[in-house]
């Protein structure tokens, strides 16, 4: 049976992957799902002896069928190279009875850059494949590490602009400094008044907007999507739990066949989705387990069955979560209802007009391998401080959420089984809030004598990218209301 893409509300069926990925979103506003989820048709074992890149063709080739081999193999070389300081590209580093499975080793030191390395060169060979003339302009709405990595992926890349929507005072200075220093003629910053769900909302509107297509088509111009609402970053986020049962094999630490628990820090779902994906393709995968921070609406929602964003938005120090619109949760929710479309639209609609919904006994059934747990901002500071001090071991305050929320399940639950914790970001992108945890409150504004301080702490020296933006120039300082997103973006394409 050939794969192909549908809408999770209904609309399109039939689209080829690489289709899915030119068009990010899909017409009815809903999400690309492919038509089944493949099986993995490689033994664990083999798997275990590949490089983080041949396991990446083995995963991405069975969702991204209309790729030759030449073309995808093309796209992952380009993607995993010598940008990741690391030679596995994702190393596990075990502490305190954990697998910390480190995604943060890419050219803007998070998770993201796992995805958004390879998303141009699909987008590209996309473009070639389906005789796109029009510019493609790639729109996104950041909480701070996207917008970033999307950038640095797509900067000077022929043919394509792309335009970053961040919350003004939702960011860490190191995300901030990050995207405003971003080099490429082709590369565009607005901090918004607002939040991410702001920033987000307007980007989803701009996207459903007939006219405004219209209007761009006028000028030659398309938009796509590099958040993770289009399947050409949710597909390269399953090979990193594919990978890692797999070198949790190679490296004796499990059994072949043996179960693993994921714990994953999670905001828009996207991260711990992929690993589900994993998980149904075939990876011996036991429990996932949804980590929240105190902006807990996936925690409240695997309790209660009902999701509601009607609530206080909390600014943590973990802002990259710091989200109440969960987007890539309307494809668990699909998959739930059996692939019935109608149901998932309706349940988006009511989100769209009350900010709430429930779903049925039976599509909770079918989630039943998630758990959710939420981390306080005081519990999240003890872990990292613990952790470091009784191990030696490093981790910033979004893989300190994870990292609370799993010791907290093993204690209720006393499940021993292996757990995986993906650690999403390097501790210098969130620096001052790390230090903080270990020492307590920091007197310097000065964001780099906090760097070199935690760096002298911790012996671990400070990434290249740290480095690089110390002196980097200020090239974006475009600021907007919400309301103002698309007059932001014609002034960008103008």
């Amino acid at each position: 049976m050939e794969l192909s893409y549908q809408s999770t509300r209904g609309g399109e069926a039939g689209v080829t992957a690489s289709q899915a990925i030119l068009k990010g979103l899909a017409a009815d506003g809903g999400l690309f799902m492919p038509s089944f989820i493949p099986k993995l048709d490689r033994s664990m074992k083999e798997l275990s002896l590949m490089t983080y890149q041949e396991t990446a063709y083995e995963v991405m080739k069975l969702f991204l069928t209309d790729f030759t081999e030449a073309e995808l193999k093309s796209c992952i070389n380009q993607a995993y190279d010598s940008k990741f300081d690391t030679e596995e590209i994702a190393p596990l580093s075990r502490a305190d009875g954990a697998y910390y499975l480190e995604l943060y080793h890419g050219s803007t030191i998070a998770f993201k850059d796992m995805a958004l390395s390879i998303l141009p060169h699909l987008m590209t060979t996309a473009a070639k494949k389906n005789e796109v003339k029009n510019k493609i302009v790639i729109l996104t709405a950041t909480s701070g590490d996207t917008g970033k990595a999307a950038m640095a992926g797509f900067a000077d890349v022929e043919g394509t602009e792309i335009i970053v929507f961040y919350p003004k005072d939702g960011v860490s200075p190191v995300q901030e400094l990050q995207m405003v220093t971003q080099k490429g003629e082709n590369t565009h910053v607005a901090a918004i008044h607002g939040n991410f769900d702001d920033a987000q909302t307007g980007v989803k509107k701009i996207f459903n907007d007939k006219e405004f297509a219209k209007l761009l088509e006028e000028k030659g111009y398309q938009l796509s999507s590099a958040n993770s609402i289009n399947i050409g970053r949710l597909v390269p986020q399953i090979v990193y739990y594919v990978y890692a049962y797999a070198k949790l094999l190679l490296n004796e630490e499990i059994k072949e066949g043996e179960e693993i628990n994921v714990a994953v820090p999670t905001g828009n779902f996207g991260n711990i989705l992929a690993a589900y994906f994993a998980k149904l393709m075939g990876a011996p995968i036991k429990t996932l387990i949804c980590a929240s921070n105190e902006n807990k609406v996936l925690f409240d929602f695997f309790q209660t069955g009902t999701y509601d964003r009607n609530r206080e938005f909390i600014l943590t120090t973990s802002p990259s979560m710091d989200i109440l619109i969960s987007s890539n949760l309307e494809r668990l929710i699909y998959l739930s209802a059996g692939g019935d479309a109608t149901a998932n639209a309706d349940l988006m609609k009511a989100l769209g007009e009350s900010g709430s919904y429930s779903v049925t006994s039976e599509m909770r059934e079918r989630m039943k391998g998630f758990v959710g747990g939420f981390a306080s901002e005081a519990e999240n500071k003890a872990a990292i401080k613990k952790l470091f001090e009784d191990t030696g071991y490093l981790i910033d305050t979004h893989t300190g959420v994870a990292s609370t929320v799993y010791s907290n399940y093993k204690e209720e639950t006393k499940d021993d089984t292996k757990t995986v914790i993906a650690s999403t970001a390097s501790p210098y992108k969130f620096s001052r809030s790390v230090l903080e945890a270990i020492e307590g409150n920091q007197e310097t504004k000065d964001e780099f004598e906090i760097i070199d301080h935690l760096s002298r702490v911790s012996g671990i020296v400070i990434p290249q990218a740290v480095e690089e933006i110390r002196t980097a120039e200020v090239r974006h300082t475009t600021v907007c209301d919400a309301d103002q997103m698309k007059e932001a973006v014609l002034g960008f394409l103008n």
